[in-house]
C-alpha cells in the first residue's frame, strides 16, 4: 500500500509540474499579434516604472519577438534598445551586472536599416555607455 501511495503522489507531482511547465510555455510563447505586442509593451513600461528591470527586460524581449513576427523592423530596433537599457539600468544599480547581452542587443539593432535616426542615436548612445565598461 505504501508503494502505491508513493507512486500515486509521484504521479500527481509529475502531472502538477507538467501543467505548470505548459502554462509557463503558453505565457512565454504567445501567438504573434498586435494585441500581444501592445500587452508586452505596456507590461515592460509598467515594470520599468516600478523599478523591476528584470521583468521589464523579459517583456521587452517579448515585445521584440512580437515585432519580429509582425514584420516591424523599426519596432524591433526600439525593443532591442529598450531591452538593453533595462540591463544598463540594472548595471547602474549593481555594477556586477553583465553588460555583454546589452552590447549584443544594441549591435544587432544598429544593423537594422529601417531604424529611425532617433532610434539609431539612442542605440549608439547606449552602446557607448556599455563600451565604457567592457573590454574588447
Amino acid at each position: 500500500m505504501k508503494k502505491f501511495s508513493a507512486a500515486f503522489v509521484f504521479l500527481l507531482l509529475g502531472m502538477l509540474f507538467g501543467l505548470c511547465w505548459l502554462l509557463a510555455q503558453e505565457q512565454v510563447n504567445k501567438p504573434i499579434s498586435w494585441d500581444n505586442w501592445r500587452e508586452a509593451k505596456a507590461m515592460a513600461e509598467k515594470y520599468d516604472q516600478e523599478g523591476d528591470y528584470t521583468k521589464a527586460l523579459q517583456y521587452y524581449l517579448e515585445y521584440v519577438r512580437q515585432a519580429e513576427g509582425l514584420g516591424q523592423p523599426e519596432l524591433v530596433a526600439w525593443g532591442k534598445n529598450n531591452a538593453a537599457y533595462m540591463i544598463i539600468k540594472q548595471h547602474k544599480q549593481d555594477p556586477t551586472t553583465d553588460l555583454l547581452p546589452a552590447k549584443k542587443l544594441l549591435e544587432e539593432a544598429l544593423t537594422i536599416k529601417e531604424a529611425s535616426v532617433d532610434c539609431k542615436l539612442k542605440l549608439q548612445s547606449n552602446l557607448d555607455y556599455v563600451k565604457m565598461f567592457l573590454r574588447d
